[in-house]
């Protein structure tokens, strides 16, 4: 059980048209594919916690570019007690490289081509998330500095 909202960033990692994802390897919503990212720890900025998330899930170093959004995600278990209570903020990051090799908590990491999102097991309310956000047209992804 839960004590409280955690906070965490999720990052959209974007080259030549594909988006870095991870393969959740723990609950909530492990063998779902996901944004790289996590819980950011005491002491660290958001920003820190993305570098810091995204190099131990996805073996690479990212340039984060700005805020884009938040999201909520709220799981309840079995008895309709709340077993997970996420915000996240997510950022537009730069990739500084692009070869992935998949961490301790990531099942599995790879490059998606955008238009083939719709094909995987996503974490629920990604696709519209990113949708509604401009990544699957392709467009400049606008950000707060």
């Amino acid at each position: 059980m839960t004590t409280g909202p955690v906070v965490a960033v999720g990052a959209i990692v974007i080259d030549k048209g594909s988006i870095l994802l991870v393969k959740r390897n723990t609950e909530p919503a492990r063998g779902q594919w996901s944004l790289p990212g996590g819980r950011v720890e005491l002491g660290e900025t958001l920003r820190e916690a993305l570098v810091r998330e995204v190099r131990e899930e996805t073996g690479i170093d990212v340039d984060v570019d700005g805020l884009i959004g938040t999201a909520e995600r709220v799981v309840r278990d079995d008895d309709g007690e709340i077993a997970y209570h996420y915000v996240i903020l997510d950022y537009v990051c730069t990739p500084r490289s692009t070869d992935v090799k998949a961490g301790d908590d990531a099942a599995d990491v790879r490059w998606v081509p955008v238009g083939e999102l719709a094909d995987l097991h996503l974490t629920a309310g990604l696709l519209e998330f990113l949708s509604d956000r401009g990544v699957l047209e392709g467009r400049r992804l606008r950000v707060d500095r």
